[in-house]
């Protein structure tokens, strides 16, 4: 609930109305997932993907006009086949490695970590294209069902990715309910408009599609395709339509978030993802078949289109389908279809948003990506991932302006060859327990996953080189490209890790922990006020073996003026002022304090500096610059030491008014708040400089009543 305190916190609060309250640690249980949630979060990409999975077989198959579309039943059950034996591999990976990581632990732990990180990079690459793929092909159902959103087809795909980042941010279980609806809508939607079409061919009143009449202008040359050619084409129509299992390796990655029986949960969902989507897949490609739909790459190929062909959009397969079902494209039911088609397909991204940032904190505890990445949110979700994830997917829709045909062909390649890599890494996985194994029962099972592991990786290796062939010059190679990219970035933050903890390891405790000979203690001084007072106290509590102010004369007259207020207040510590001709303030410090620590290494030097504590962004911007560079040359002196004295201004206690504390605070380091006291933050240091000020007053009217008592 929104406090008066956070609504005058204007960043807060829409942090809390967008993510809602911050959840604690313990709380961690209640977002595990029952199946019914865990299919619309893991398996909403390859159940939405058989919305565009037979208009990708389509698009290929009718560059050489209507002649090849025979080739289609063909090209479906290969897709059909390769749907079954992935989804039964990964079935066993969910069994052998239920601690999550999916394809990247499997190979890791079988392969090698580079070949590990093979994976994990394309993986990475292919959950951004999903998540680009999936907004940008339901910004083109919702432009069928109104064309004329056409021109506004980036600013919807971006601002869905911000819905969908928004969701995701308040954590799985949120986003689970809020997109379940949705996908279970779709399922129902489809699977009515595919069991109505066949009743009413089989009745003898087949739907005809809206483009059934068009005819379709060969490309040049592409009309009398045989042999190695045709074989191409076919080839070609089969990548694209692998589209379809973009994502079935999610649930493996997730099986962690998946209530227990974790294994046996995760096992049962990608069953029912997998013959669901096969279901609705062969579905709409029969239906499409039956209603003669045509559609082509380019709309001025399709001869009798309506409209100006240069800048009309085609309606998708599932729009014509729809439409011819139930009765044309002004039919409530078309309109139902075309709605929840294109709400699937845009919260199918949510598969990539999960399996992202799980799959980054993994290789962040790994150590091959950044630690951030490894930190919960608020929500506890991985908001980082999350976040990450929605700017490169957002910076890839505005470069291709979200066009599918462009972003497709840069997808896949890396779902492939994860799956490869991975089913390779079971069979390893398989031999390793047989030879060690001796219960004949288990032996059995081992030996039947291992020759549905065997069967998959051969099939997978298959498609991963058809689509190389087919798919690397249209624009494949950049996914290539970005792969490799990631996979050396990876390496490096690694290296670096491990320099890093090699370099801070302690081998001789004693050795390590050296006392310095004599510290020398420097205060920076600016002018003779409180806070430079402040730091001088703290600076003898220290009790250093030297101490001295430092200040730096770039005006000789506020210089002068400064000694002599330090000589009338008879401060018991030395002022030296360093010259500067050029007035320069952070060059002088810096080059004092290195020549001390070149006379005296074996000494360490503590600068002392006063700093201001402001509590509106603007001010920071009128204090503190000075201490800010100052320190940030200074923290590269070895042997010094930078001590920040704080004096907080009226205004900072206004910065931290609400008494609880801020969520998000453990994270960040903040201290707990003491059950104790209910007083105002701040309240503390108002009252200790309001005591310092009745002291200075007692002192003063001490030493004008002096003389008159002597």
């Amino acid at each position: 609930m929104l406090t008066l305190a956070d609504v005058f916190n204007v960043p807060q609060a829409l942090k809390r109305l967008v993510i809602g309250r911050a959840m604690r640690s313990e709380e961690l249980g209640e977002t595990l997932l029952p199946k019914r949630l865990a299919l619309p979060i893991f398996a909403s990409d390859p159940l939405s993907s058989v919305a565009y999975a037979t208009q990708e077989i389509l698009l290929v198959l009718t560059v050489g006009g209507t002649a090849f579309l025979y080739l289609t039943p063909w090209v479906a059950a290969g897709v059909v086949a390769l749907m079954a034996v992935v989804v039964m591999s990964y079935r066993q990976v969910v069994h052998a490695y239920p601690s999550g990581g999916g394809s990247y632990e499997v190979v890791s732990r079988n392969l090698g970590a580079n070949s590990g990180l093979v994976v994990a990079a394309s993986l990475l690459v292919d959950y951004v294209m999903t998540v680009a793929v999936s907004v940008a092909s339901g910004v083109d159902n919702i432009i069928s069902a109104l064309p004329s959103l056409a021109d506004h087809r980036v600013e919807l795909a971006l601002g869905f990715v911000l819905l969908l980042m928004a969701m995701n941010l308040r954590g799985v279980r949120e986003s689970g309910k809020a997109f379940a609806a949705p996908t279970y809508l779709f399922i129902g939607a489809i699977l009515l408009m595919v069991v109505t079409g066949l009743i009413r061919a089989v009745l003898g009143d087949a739907p005809v599609a809206s483009s059934a009449a068009y005819g379709i202008v060969p490309e040049d040359g592409k009309d009398t395709l045989a042999g190695l050619g045709l074989l191409m084409l076919g080839l070609r129509a089969f990548a694209s339509g692998c589209t379809a299992l973009t994502g079935v390796e999610a649930i493996s990655n997730g099986v962690p978030a998946f209530r227990a029986p974790k294994s046996r949960n995760a096992a049962a969902t990608m069953a029912v993802m997998g013959t669901t989507a096969v279901v609705m897949f062969v579905g709409i490609t029969s239906l499409a078949l039956i209603s003669k739909v045509h559609i082509a790459d380019d709309t001025c190929r399709l001869s009798g289109f309506p409209g100006d062909c240069a800048s009309a959009p085609q309606q998708t397969v599932i729009a014509q389908l729809a439409a011819a079902v139930f009765g044309g494209d002004h039919s409530v039911l078309f309109y139902a279809v075309q709605a929840v088609t294109a709400l699937v397909l845009i919260l199918a991204a949510n598969t990539a948003f999960n399996g992202f940032p799980l799959l980054a904190s993994i290789l962040a505890e790994h150590r091959y990506l950044p630690r951030q990445m490894h930190t919960r949110g608020d929500r506890l979700a991985f908001s980082n991932g999350i976040i990450a994830l929605a700017v490169v997917a957002g910076g890839l829709l505005w470069l291709y302006d979200a066009d599918v045909t462009s972003l497709i062909h840069l997808y896949i390649l890396g779902v492939f060859t994860s799956f490869t890599l991975s089913q390779i890494g079971m069979v390893r996985h398989w031999n390793r327990t047989l030879a060690t194994e001796t219960d004949p029962s288990v032996r059995g099972a081992a030996q039947r996953s291992r020759v549905i592991n065997f069967s998959g990786a051969v099939t997978t290796a298959l498609v991963l080189v058809i689509v190389l062939l087919t798919k690397f010059t249209q624009g494949a190679w950049l996914a290539v490209v970005a792969a490799v990219v990631l996979w050396l970035m990876m390496r490096g933050i690694r290296r670096h890790y491990d320099g890093v903890a090699e370099e801070l390891a302690v081998d001789d405790a004693r050795a390590e922990s050296v006392r310095p000979s004599r510290v020398h203690g420097l205060v920076l001084v600016s002018q003779v006020h409180k806070p430079t007072l402040r730091a001088l106290g703290y600076a003898q509590a220290f009790a250093p073996d030297s101490l001295e102010a430092l200040t730096v004369a770039v005006e000789p007259d506020a210089t002068g003026e400064l000694e002599g207020r330090w000589r009338e207040l008879d401060v018991q510590v030395p002022l030296k002022v360093l010259d500067s001709p050029y007035r320069e303030i952070t060059k002088p410090v810096v080059q004092y304090v290195r020549d001390r620590r070149r006379s005296s290494p074996r000494d360490a030097v503590a600068v002392f500096i006063p700093e201001y504590v402001v509590g509106h962004w603007w001010e920071h911007l009128l204090h503190n610059q000075s201490a800010l560079w100052l320190k940030s040359r200074l923290l590269f002196t070895p042997g010094v030491m930078v001590i920040s004295v704080p004096w907080q201004l009226t205004s900072s206690s206004r910065a931290n008014r609400p008494s609880r504390r801020a969520p998000g605070a453990v994270r960040r380091g903040e201290p707990e708040p003491r059950a104790e006291s209910r007083a105002e933050p701040g309240a503390e240091s108002r009252a200790e400089s309001g005591a310092e000020s009745r002291a200075e007053s007692r002192a003063e009217r001490e030493k004008a009543a002096a003389p008159e008592h002597a």
